[in-house]
């Protein structure tokens, strides 16, 4: 069934402000329907979990309704889904906890390649418990993730391996089922930083084999916030801090404090957006959304194919990154014109196509970027080809 994205953009309201959104991977747009779910539970009765008021039990099926959206999008158990301020916050978390059980002489392997929330917070818990970190280096002239670079720092003293699904600036998708069959085989953890990947392609954390997979609702059309999911038997041996008087039960015990209704609310009508992308009258939650990515990738090649070429053309443009498997995400700089200075100018002519590190501090200084980095351009499902052509008009017209 084909993607019609004409169908789509009518559900958005900020797109009538005539603006060409290529940040997408720093936060995509919302439609009508994720904002009315906030609105409408902002607007009912509601008070903290239980089975006593109205109030209560509305509380508690806004949370329960949000599980299970979250398990339908990722092919996970929804006992395992654990609600967050931010992938960031979720990753301090969960290596804080996991780092307890760490010790000098244990080894935790990251990437080149990552975002500094799936890099950081796991070199500080490893440098805590007095554990070494091993790097998986990228190649820089492609910007692949080989295989055999993450297997050649894997050791029978590996206790965690963190890799991301799909990088935020090249695009780069490394093979995350041989990667974890890799960290599995001498019983590490298998961690994957989801967040790029998963607004792009249909997810399945049963087969990716992820001990903990994280992403950002915020990228998928949703509200702020971020989201990780594990195996609850998993979570069930995980010693993380905890107030006293606040639940044992998984995954709740992850969550501090109240929870934030509404923005939960806009979780779950968000990813019922994402299954209703494609015109279905049959099927359920998961099957669509499947149909509905699956469809939305195709799209989004096929646009990103046109977008790359013609950007290629541009005189003193250079790309970077080039890898088999990737996102519909380009990064490049044009010779002579600091990448600063090309998103300003885009941003005169309506057209977000940001410049930045974008926190991949490690694969930015890599590819001898530093801390400028590049100009980034993403598609969304919201996307079209005529968008692309004012974004590489507007870069033609740069005049210094």
């Amino acid at each position: 069934m084909a993607f019609d994205v004409e169908r789509i953009r009518k559900e958005f309201p900020s797109l009538l402000s005539g603006v060409a959104h290529f940040d997408g991977p720093g936060g995509s747009q919302v439609p009508t329907s994720v904002a009315q779910a906030v609105a409408q539970t902002l607007m009912s009765p509601i008070s903290n979990r239980g089975v006593v008021t109205q109030s209560e039990k509305n509380a508690e099926a806004i949370v329960v309704a949000f599980r299970s959206a979250v398990a339908d999008l990722l092919d996970c158990d929804p006992r395992g889904v654990i609600y967050g301020r931010s992938w960031t916050q979720l990753s301090y978390d969960i290596s804080r906890a996991l780092a307890k059980d760490w010790a000098p002489g244990d080894e935790i392997v990251v990437s080149r390649l990552e975002h500094d929330s799936n890099l950081r917070p796991w070199i500080q818990a490893a440098e805590a418990a007095g554990a070494m970190v091993r790097w998986a280096e990228m190649d820089t002239s492609t910007g692949e993730l080989p295989l055999r670079n993450v297997q050649a720092v894997i050791s029978a003293r590996t206790k965690l391996v963190a890799v991301t699904g799909a990088s935020n600036i090249l695009g780069t998708r490394p093979d995350l089922k041989a990667i974890g069959q890799a960290a599995h085989a001498v019983g590490a953890l298998f961690v994957v930083d989801g967040v790029h990947l998963t607004p792009h392609a249909a997810i399945s954390v049963k087969e990716i084999g992820a001990d903990f997979y994280g992403f950002s609702p915020y990228k998928l059309m949703g509200p702020h916030c971020g989201v990780v999911v594990a195996d609850p038997a998993l979570l069930q041996n995980v010693r993380n801090d905890k107030l006293l008087p606040s639940t044992m039960e998984v995954p709740e015990r992850f969550e501090f404090g109240t929870l934030p209704y509404e923005i939960m609310a806009g979780v779950t009508a968000a990813i019922d957006f994402v299954s209703e992308m494609l015109v279905q009258e049959s099927g359920t939650r998961r099957e669509r959304i499947v149909a509905s990515m699956n469809a939305l990738e195709a799209y989004e090649d096929e646009l990103f194919d046109y977008m790359e070429a013609e950007i290629e053309k541009i005189p003193g443009v250079k790309t970077y990154g080039h890898a088999a498997h990737r996102t519909p995400t380009i990064f490049f700089n044009i010779d002579g014109i600091a990448p600063a200075a090309m998103y300003r100018h885009l941003s005169t002519l309506k057209v977000n196509a940001p410049a930045s590190n974008f926190y991949s501090i490690e694969a930015s200084k890599a590819l001898g970027l530093g801390d400028a980095g590049a100009v980034r351009a993403g598609l969304a499902p919201y996307s079209t080809k005529e968008e692309i052509d004012r974004l590489v008009a507007g870069i033609n017209s740069y005049k210094a």
